[in-house]
């Protein structure tokens, strides 16, 4: 078989859901750095979203597998912690994604412009945690439905 290119491979992960937001792609996400050939084994470099990530060992499953599906036999993951991941990495359809699923993607300033449901500006912060480390409970006055926000890393 010959080697698939990098465009490729990064296109079969973009197919591969996060496990906690699965609307969005792990390419999408901004965690898969690189994906490079050294001989006959495909590496691939993963950024985690943060170091302690509960998700980290579904997630390399995941890309192994995909990656398998499509003829690759040998993949070697690498951990890229530095520089650390930010929502800077973030694509903009993967932006796209959160908002229609109703979690209001990272803000520079700190917090959702408006509700992912009315798009009303009328909010308040609930909690700084959400149902993940890397969300905040926020909900809108107008609408008055809860919803996450994708804090800004």
């Amino acid at each position: 078989m010959m080697q698939a290119t990098s465009t490729e491979v990064m296109a079969w992960l973009d197919e591969v859901p996060d496990p906690e937001i699965p609307v969005i792609s792990l390419v999408d996400l901004g965690i898969i750095r690189a994906v490079e050939w050294a001989g006959d084994v495909l590496e691939v470099t993963v950024t985690p979203t943060y170091s302690g990530c509960p998700a980290t060992s579904v997630i390399n499953f995941d890309i192994e597998k995909a990656l398998r599906e499509h003829g690759v036999e040998q993949v070697l993951l690498k951990r890229q912690l530095s520089p650390p991941w930010t929502t800077d990495w973030l694509s903009a359809k993967g932006r796209e994604k959160l908002e229609e699923y109703g979690i209001a993607p990272p803000q520079p300033a700190g917090g959702p412009k408006h509700c992912p449901r009315c798009e009303s500006q009328e909010l308040e912060k609930l909690s700084q945690f959400g149902s993940t480390p890397c969300k905040a409970q926020w909900r809108c006055k107008s609408c008055l439905e809860p919803f996450d926000y994708f804090k800004c890393i």
